[in-house]
C-alpha cells in the first residue's frame, strides 16, 4: 500500500469548509480513481493546518492520480486553503486497520 500525505494550510475560520469541501467534491473524484483506498483529513487544533492522507493499492496508482487528477482538487479546494500544499509520499510499513504486516 502507498501513501500521498498532504500538508495544507487554511484560511481562516474555514476548517467547517474544508470538511465539507473534502466530503462534497473530493472524496466523490478519489472513489472514482483506480486503486484508491481511503482518505484520512485531519485539522490541527487551531484550525489553520490541515494533513490528508490519501491510501493507494499501489504507487502507481497514486502517480497517476498525483499526474491526471489532483491539480483538479487543487482547485476546488482554493477556496479554503492558502500556499501551495506539500505532498509527501510513503511505502505503508504497518496498518492495523489495513491489516498490513512488516514485512520480514
Amino acid at each position: 500500500m502507498f501513501v500521498r500525505n498532504v500538508k495544507l494550510h487554511l484560511k481562516a475560520n474555514s476548517a467547517s469548509e474544508f470538511a465539507r469541501t473534502l466530503e462534497s467534491d473530493v472524496l466523490p473524484v478519489l472513489r472514482k480513481q483506480n486503486g484508491f483506498k481511503d482518505e484520512l483529513a485531519l485539522v490541527g487544533s487551531n484550525g489553520s493546518d490541515a494533513v490528508s492522507i490519501t491510501m493507494w493499492d499501489r504507487k502507481e496508482s497514486a502517480e497517476a492520480y498525483a499526474r491526471d487528477t489532483y491539480p483538479a482538487v487543487l482547485k476546488s479546494l482554493a477556496k479554503v486553503i492558502e500556499g501551495t500544499p506539500t505532498v509527501d509520499t510513503y511505502e505503508v510499513s504497518n496498518s492495523t486497520y489495513h491489516k498490513i504486516a512488516a514485512r520480514n
